[in-house]
């Protein structure tokens, strides 16, 4: 007993469909911010020249108002522009990031829309429950996780920086657009080295992501034969397990054919075929039949296997009707049956 309260099975794939149903999918904040980051770091390289322009064009308007005295027109009117640039130069940007993030999240665990994360939860606002989770040793582990990696990947970058500001005095000499291409390519240089350092804890973060999840999913050995035994009671279960069960005994059904001795048929909607074997059965079996299209089936593999195919339409309906396959034929039809294959067996003696 105390093996199967054990969570020692991988989740089954019902499991894991009912987890996903619930919103419960693994995803790694760290691997959803390298492809957020990276898609604004190129969206930025390329969105650059349009920024830049109307950064310029920002920056001379504000030259152009030198001298102009400060009324509340006047500064309306800068705070209008302001607005109006300062909207252009970033919602190009921002919407990038915005689809780079749901593409993020579709790539890690595809496409889930559901409810239930979002329906109200009494048990979620229970205040002694929330503090017990607030200060858990898991809460605990992820601070310091999130601690250890800001503190590095910013550590790490603002040591660049320093090394940068050094240049500053220099750079001041510069024209505007030349200070600007310094900006770009010492922040270029600062973003990709922050998003190797991101990325390096992305893929530690999936491996560690994905572990948790699924180990969080495992199953006692009695939950999946729990599972199992609900699975048999669904119907359409069952009906898939009678599909190919179905499927399985016509396919052994139709590979007794060409062993039959002969084939009876309606002509067209029943065909069945008989075979005597005197160390089987006393009397003649079915082990085959069927009706339309299997029928067709029936006689198209007895003739090219050479199986005498016979017109009987009243016997072939008593036998589709009376006996099942593998079974010996009633008394009743043994008198039909036997005057069937004598006629067979005088055939195949002038064959041969």
């Amino acid at each position: 007993m105390a093996d199967d309260a054990e969570k020692t099975e991988e989740p089954t794939s019902k499991k894991i469909e009912d987890a996903r149903k619930e919103g419960n999918v693994p995803k790694s904040q760290d691997a959803s911010g390298v492809g957020t980051l990276f898609v604004a770091i190129l969206a930025f390289l390329l969105l650059f020249p349009f920024m830049g322009s109307h950064i310029i064009k920002l920056f001379q308007y504000y030259f152009s108002m030198q001298g102009t005295p400060l009324d509340s027109r006047i500064m309306v009117d800068i705070a209008v522009v302001t607005i109006r640039e300062f909207l252009i130069i970033i919602m190009p940007l921002a919407i990038a990031v915005a689809i780079a993030g749901i593409i993020a999240a579709l790539a890690q665990f595809g496409f889930l829309f559901t409810t239930k994360a979002i329906v109200p939860d009494i048990k979620k606002i229970d205040p002694i429950k929330g503090t017990k989770n607030l200060f858990s040793m898991k809460k605990l582990i992820e601070g310091i996780k999130v601690t250890f990696k800001s503190f590095t990947t910013l550590g790490v970058g603002f040591i660049f920086f320093l090394f940068f500001i050094k240049e500053l005095p220099t750079v001041a000499l510069f024209g505007l657009g030349d200070q600007i291409d310094w900006l770009k390519d010492k922040a270029l240089i600062i973003a990709l080295v922050m998003l190797l350092i991101i990325f390096v804890f992305a893929v530690i973060d999936i491996i560690i992501v994905r572990k948790q999840y699924f180990d969080g999913l495992k199953m006692s050995k009695q939950e999946v034969k729990d599972e199992m035994k609900n699975m048999e009671g669904d119907p359409l279960v069952k009906s898939k397990i009678r599909q190919i069960q179905m499927q399985a005994s016509r396919k052994r059904m139709m590979a007794e054919v060409p062993n039959a001795d002969v084939v009876v048929t309606n002509p067209t909607h029943f065909a069945v075929a008989l075979k005597y074997d005197e160390q089987r059965s006393h009397a003649p079996i079915v082990v085959a039949k069927g009706k339309d299209n299997v029928a067709l089936q029936i006689k198209k593999i007895a003739r090219e296997a050479g199986v005498h195919v016979m017109q009987d339409p009243p016997l072939a309906r008593a036998l589709y009707k009376e006996v099942e396959v593998d079974k010996p034929i009633p008394e009743a039809l043994f008198a039909a049956v036997a005057e069937v294959l004598a006629y067979v067996y005088k055939a195949n003696k002038k064959k041969n």
